[in-house]
């Protein structure tokens, strides 16, 4: 996967076909590392299936005999000296945290939240909540479907397209607020400035 929004989007639908009622998102950019959690109260993994989780002939799947998500996520995190972990227990939820190194040649850019957000909240099921948190060293954006619906009222779906790009719109605003501010680049106009006043 390109993006990491897409490893994201593919470990949270796993949340939500698991049963989950809550599922948690959480990106966390701090220095040179990137920090993607999804935690869940579904059914979690039996201790004999987590061992294996991480094999790409481990899978829940009926349609395939081959299951990606985990083994490329922790492939991505891996080939830029991170790391992937997955705590599960039975009855009680699963979580995934996988950390990326940011400065690393082959570290995926994190890619659009807000649409991959946007797109998860249109999907979900009516028992199934989502929320989304974003955190830099600037300050921290959350965006919750329970305090969402609470606001639309039970007669507005949150899987109108009217909705689903008003919620996309938001998260970008919010992100916005709250994003590192990127490191000038050498050779722009405002270097060629400062070298001739000196």
């Amino acid at each position: 996967m390109k993006e990491l929004s897409l490893h994201l989007l593919d470990i949270a639908q796993n949340s939500i076909a698991a049963g989950a009622h809550h599922v948690d998102l959480t990106v966390e950019e701090a220095g040179d590392r990137i920090t993607l959690t999804v935690a869940d109260d579904g059914c979690g993994m039996s201790p004999e299936f987590l061992a294996q989780v991480t094999d790409p002939f481990t899978t829940t799947r009926t349609t395939r005999k081959v299951g990606l998500g985990l083994p490329l996520l922790r492939l991505a995190a891996e080939q830029t000296g991170g790391a992937l972990e997955v705590e599960s227990r039975e009855g009680v939820g699963t979580t995934v945290t996988a950390v990326f190194h940011a400065g690393h040649i082959d570290c995926p850019p994190l890619g659009d939240m807000a649409a991959t957000v946007a797109l998860l909240a249109q999907g979900l099921p009516e028992e199934t909540e989502l929320s989304y948190t974003y955190k830099t060293g600037r300050g921290a954006f959350t965006f919750d479907t329970a305090e969402a619906r609470a606001i639309l009222g039970p007669e507005v779906p949150l899987s109108l397209p009217e909705v689903a790009q008003w919620i996309e719109g938001y998260l970008a605003e919010g992100e916005a607020g709250v994003r590192p501010e990127p490191a000038p680049e050498r050779g722009t106009k405002l270097d060629t400035v400062r070298e001739g006043t000196r």
